[in-house]
C-alpha cells in the first residue's frame, strides 16, 4: 500500500502550519509591515530581498525570484520531491498521511457526499426563507435586509418534523449520510428520523474554500435553546472554525479584524459597513481557532457582549490569544448591550469611536477589576491593588511595569513603593518563583534539604516546558511515569507549575488505578490554594498538545531536557554572582578563599553538565 497523499491531506498541512514558523527554522526573520524579510537562503546576498507573507502563506525572493508556498519552499530548501516535502511537513507537524486503503477512500466519498448534502439543504432553507412571511418578518425588525440575507445566505427551516429529510430522501440520498452530516437525528423509539432544526433561522456556516460545512439556526421567539449549531461531522468542527471567516478574502481589505460572539453580530455589522467581522460557534473560543486568526496577519479586536458572561469569556479568549502570540484590543460597550444592539441604535461612526478607543489587554483587566471593587472602600482597595499587581507582575518588560505601577499609583493614592512591594515584594509569591538552596546558621554549608522562594523570570522556553509537561501529564499517566522517572516535584520552578504537580504526583502515586486525571478534577484541587495566577492556570488547562504518541513520548523528553538545561545555567548564574561578590571585597579572609575555590570547582562541574545537556 502506498502513502495517501490527496487534496484533504494537502489542505490540511496548509491550515495546520504557519509559512513564518517553518522558514523561521532557516532563515533569521524580521517583521517589516505586514510582511517578514530575511536573507534569501536560495542565493547569496547582504541586503535581505526574501518576503515572506503570513496573511497569503507565500515566500518570494526580489532577489532571485524563487517564490512559493509551504511545500514548495521544503522542497527547495531540503532537495525533496514533492511527496517526500509533504511527508517532512506531516512529521513536523503531527499529521498522519496513513496509507491508500479502502477505508479511506470510503471515508473521501462520504466527506464529499456531506458536503453536497449541505450544500442542498442550504439551498432548500435559502428558498424557503424566500417564501415565508414570518421569518422575513423576524429578520426585518432585526434590521436584517435583503442584501445581507443574500450575502450570507440566510434560510429557514420549517416547522415540522420532516421536511429537510424528505427533501433529501426524494432525490436519492440515504437516511444514515444525512444523520452523519447533522441535519436530522433518530428517534428514541427507533421509529424513524426527525429534523435537528425547526422554525428556526439557518445561518450557513462556509468554510475559506466556499463549502458549506455546517448550520447554525436561532429560534423566532424567546424559547430555548436561542441558538443551535451542527453537530461536529466529518467536515465540521466548532472549535476549528469560524462564522464569516468566508468573507473576509472576498470583501474585506482592512488590517482589522473583530471577534464577536454570535450571527447576529456579524450580520448587523456587515450590514452598517464592517466587515472584518467573524463570530465562534456556539462554543468557548479554542487555540485552533485563534492559529487561524493569527494567519490573517491582522490587528485582532474583542467585541463581546457587556454583560458579566461576556466579561468572562473575553478574559478567557485574552488568554487563548496572547499565549498564540497575539496581541488582541477589547472593544468596550455600554452596559447591557452587544454589538448588534449598539449599532442598530447608534450607527457606524459610533462603533468606530469605539473601536479607536478600545483598550489593550492589560488595560481592559485593570478595568475589570476598577468595577469590580470599591476604590473608595479600605479592604476593596487593597483587593484591588492585589489583583492588578498580578496583571503587572505578568509583564515582560520592565519599562511596562513600571509605567503601570505609576499609573496605578496615581489612580489610587498608594505610594509606587508600595505597589512595586506587592508586585515584587518578598511576602507575593510570583508565578515566576523558583527554589533555591541556602546556607543556614551563618555557615558556609550548603544545606540540601531545605529551601526557600527567590523571585526570578524564567525563560519562556523554560516555562512553556513545564506548561506543556503538567498539561501531558494530566492528560494521560504514561507521560506521568516518563517525567517522574526524570523529575522531582520540585524541579517544577514556576510557582503554579509547582502546585500543579504536586497535585499529579500524589493523585497518580496515592491512586494506582487512575489513568488519567480531568481539568475539573485539578481545578477542585486547587480551590484551597492561594495567591495562583489563574490566568496562567486557565492557560495549561485550555492547552493542547496536538502531535501523535509517538511525536508526544519524544516531545516529553526534550522537554526534560529543557528544564534539566534551565536549571543548571540558572545555578551557574547563583554561583557567578556568589564569586563576584567574593571578587568585591576589598579584604578576604580564609573563609572567602576557600568558598571562592569551592565555587570555581563547582562552576567547573556544571559547565560540564551544561555541555551534555545541549
Amino acid at each position: 500500500m502506498t502513502v495517501n497523499i490527496t487534496d484533504e491531506v494537502i489542505e490540511k498541512i496548509h491550515d495546520s502550519s504557519n509559512l513564518v514558523d517553518i522558514v523561521s527554522r532557516y532563515v533569521q526573520l524580521k517583521k517589516t509591515g505586514s510582511n517578514y524579510v530575511g536573507l534569501c537562503p536560495f542565493h547569496n546576498e547582504k541586503t535581505p530581498s526574501f518576503t515572506v507573507s503570513e496573511s497569503k502563506q507565500l515566500f518570494h525572493c526580489f532577489g532571485c525570484g524563487e517564490g512559493g508556498d509551504l511545500i514548495s519552499f521544503i522542497m527547495k530548501i531540503e532537495n525533496l520531491s514533492f511527496v517526500e516535502a509533504v511527508k517532512f511537513i506531516a512529521d513536523l507537524q503531527g499529521i498522519s498521511l496513513g496509507e491508500r486503503s479502502k477505508v479511506n477512500d470510503k471515508l473521501k466519498l462520504e466527506k464529499e457526499m456531506i458536503y453536497e448534502i449541505n450544500k442542498k439543504a442550504a439551498k432548500f432553507y435559502y428558498h424557503n426563507l424566500k417564501n415565508n412571511g414570518e421569518p422575513l418578518k423576524y429578520l426585518q425588525s432585526r434590521n436584517i435586509n435583503k442584501n445581507v440575507i443574500n450575502q450570507f445566505g440566510l434560510g429557514y427551516a420549517p416547522d415540522r418534523w420532516d421536511s429537510i429529510y424528505n427533501y433529501l430522501r426524494k432525490r436519492g440520498y440515504k437516511e444514515e449520510t444525512i444523520e452523519k452530516a447533522g441535519l436530522i437525528g433518530k428517534r428514541k423509539d427507533n421509529t424513524g428520523y426527525y429534523d435537528k432544526f425547526r422554525n428556526r433561522i439557518i445561518f450557513p456556516i462556509i468554510d475559506a474554500k466556499g463549502r458549506v460545512i455546517g448550520f447554525g439556526g436561532r429560534v423566532l421567539d424567546n424559547s430555548m435553546p436561542k441558538y443551535l449549531n451542527s453537530k461536529d461531522t466529518l467536515v465540521f468542527s466548532k472549535g476549528d472554525n469560524l462564522y464569516g471567516l468566508n468573507l473576509i478574502k472576498r470583501y474585506s481589505d482592512d488590517e482589522k479584524l473583530i471577534l464577536v460572539e454570535g450571527y447576529m453580530d456579524v450580520l448587523s455589522l456587515n450590514k452598517n459597513g464592517i466587515n472584518y467581522v467573524v463570530a465562534s460557534l456556539g462554543t468557548a473560543f479554542t487555540h485552533n481557532q485563534a492559529k487561524v486568526l493569527k494567519r490573517y496577519n491582522r490587528e485582532i479586536y474583542i467585541c463581546y457582549d457587556s454583560d458579566i458572561a461576556g466579561i468572562n469569556a473575553t478574559l478567557k479568549v485574552l488568554n487563548i490569544l496572547i499565549a498564540e502570540g497575539i496581541q488582541p484590543k477589547v472593544i468596550i460597550l455600554p452596559t447591557g448591550q452587544d454589538p448588534d444592539d449598539f449599532i442598530n441604535k447608534n450607527g457606524l461612526e459610533e462603533f468606530n469611536k469605539l473601536i479607536d478607543r478600545a483598550l489593550n489587554h492589560i488595560d481592559y483587566r485593570i478595568l475589570m477589576n476598577k468595577q469590580k471593587y470599591d476604590l473608595n472602600n479600605i479592604e476593596d482597595k487593597i483587593k484591588f491593588i492585589k489583583e492588578v499587581s498580578k496583571i503587572i507582575r505578568g509583564l515582560k518588560s520592565p519599562v511596562e511595569r513600571e509605567v503601570y505601577v505609576n499609573k496605578i499609583s496615581r489612580e489610587t493614592g498608594i505610594s509606587v513603593e508600595a505597589i512595586q512591594d506587592e508586585v515584587l515584594g518578598k511576602d507575593f509569591k510570583m508565578n515566576t518563583t523558583f527554589y533555591k538552596d541556602k546556607y543556614i546558621n551563618g555557615k558556609n554549608r550548603y544545606n540540601k534539604n531545605e529551601i526557600m522562594p527567590i523571585k526570578i523570570v524564567l525563560e519562556p522556553a523554560h516555562l512553556t516546558a513545564e506548561k506543556t509537561i503538567i498539561r501531558l501529564m494530566i492528560d494521560n499517566k504514561k507521560y506521568y511515569s516518563i517525567v517522574k522517572d526524570n523529575l522531582k516535584k520540585e524541579d517544577f520552578l514556576n510557582y503554579e507549575c509547582n502546585i500543579l504537580a504536586n497535585i499529579i504526583f500524589n493523585e497518580y502515586e496515592n491512586n494506582l488505578q487512575l489513568t488519567e486525571l480531568t481539568p475539573t478534577f485539578i481545578m477542585d484541587k486547587l480551590n484551597k490554594e492561594e495567591d495562583i495566577d489563574s490566568n496562567l492556570i486557565d492557560e495549561i488547562m485550555e492547552m493542547k498538545v496536538d502531535f501523535l504518541p509517538d511525536d508526544k513520548n519524544k516531545l516529553v523528553e526534550d522537554l526534560i531536557k529543557r528544564i534539566k538545561y534551565s536549571k543548571l545555567t540558572i545555578k551557574r548564574k547563583e554561583i557567578i554572582e556568589e564569586i563576584q561578590e567574593i571578587e568585591s571585597k576589598k579584604g578576604k579572609d580564609e573563609g572567602d578563599a576557600e568558598k571562592f575555590k569551592s565555587l570555581c570547582l563547582e562552576l567547573t562541574k556544571l559547565d560540564r553538565e551544561i555541555k551534555s545537556h545541549k
